[in-house]
């Protein structure tokens, strides 16, 4: 006897993983980070993460409450732009400014361009710059780290000045909550690449494209202990395995997340060795989000069976 098949339209493939599980196992991936900053600076990081979390999560509910939405904070993505931008703050920093911080990427950032998935941008880099232009001062105070209050290891590195990379590499370094420790960050990307949350598409090509301007054009020639210092300061890891990869604001063809990462990695060189200033990870990111339409649109795969138009008339 025959089997009646019935074929329904596509997709066919039904994947169990949604929203919220990988909201939640990006949120355990930058524990180990969240957990070294507090270590690290004290009870003022701890504050700051948690008012960051905190007012992410309300603006997301009271903008959907005002509008008559449904609410999507159960989802944990304004936990995790929370986190984020917390990660991204010195521990110094007034905690009402975070709440300001978290405004900005939450509504003008987020919600106001269509609520997750619509957004053409990182929110919580958003929210960073945002803060970065309006207070410049505190955005750049780190004297929370024991009492510091020179520079942070990349601007000595940028004024010709040597620095520790072990203590780059291990995180008791001035800088953001979130940025100094290397170990810290990469045990969170080994999380995530285990879970099958992100690839090393965008992470690989954004490091490899950066190590390789740091060497030819950084002025110190094949210098093994500055290219370290350069990958392990200034945010550039935290940036490249959790801000750039973020699935709404980078492409999603295997050739655009490569264009993507070289693309970051030229910026940030261009940023850090050229300008004034010594980090460069956060502007590069948001610019080149802007440009991923125009990358898909180049790097999207041919459908099988279909000829290019020739360029020349006639049949």
């Amino acid at each position: 006897m025959d089997t009646i098949l019935n074929v329904t339209s596509n997709p066919h493939v039904r994947e169990k993983t949604d929203t919220q599980k990988i909201m939640l196992c990006v949120i355990v991936a930058l524990m180990p980070a969240a957990l070294f900053g507090i270590f690290n600076f004290g009870i003022n990081a701890l504050i700051l993460i948690l008012v960051s979390v905190i007012s992410c999560v309300f603006f997301e509910w009271a903008y959907e409450k005002l509008l008559k939405k449904k609410s999507t904070i159960s989802d944990l993505s304004a936990v995790v732009t929370g986190l984020l931008l917390a990660m991204n703050l010195p521990s110094s920093l007034p905690w009402w400014m975070a709440i300001i911080g978290a405004g900005f990427a939450i509504i003008f950032v987020k919600m106001l361009f269509g609520g997750l998935g619509q957004n053409f941008m990182n929110p919580a880099l958003g929210g960073r710059c945002f803060l970065m232009i309006s207070f410049t001062g505190p955005m750049t105070d780190f004297s929370a780290f024991d009492g510091f209050t020179g520079a942070t290891p990349l601007a000595s590195l940028k004024a010709g000045e040597s620095v520790d990379t072990m203590k780059m590499l291990i995180g008791t370094i001035p800088g953001t909550i979130g940025e100094t420790s290397t170990i810290a960050i990469l045990i969170g990307a080994v999380i995530m690449l285990l879970c099958g949350i992100i690839d090393l598409k965008i992470p690989a090509s954004y490091l490899i494209t950066f190590s390789i301007f740091t060497l030819l054009f950084a002025g110190h020639g094949f210098d093994a202990n500055f290219l370290v210092a350069e990958l392990c300061g200034g945010g550039i890891m935290l940036g490249a395995f959790f801000m750039a990869t973020d699935y709404v604001s980078s492409p999603i063809t295997p050739m655009g997340k490569i264009v993507f990462g070289i693309i970051l990695g030229l910026l940030t060189g261009v940023f850090r060795f050229f300008g004034p200033s010594a980090e460069g990870v956060s502007y590069a990111i948001i610019f080149t989000n802007l440009l991923v339409p125009l990358i898909e649109r180049a790097t999207i795969p041919r459908a099988f069976g279909i000829k290019r138009e020739s360029k020349k008339g006639g049949a």
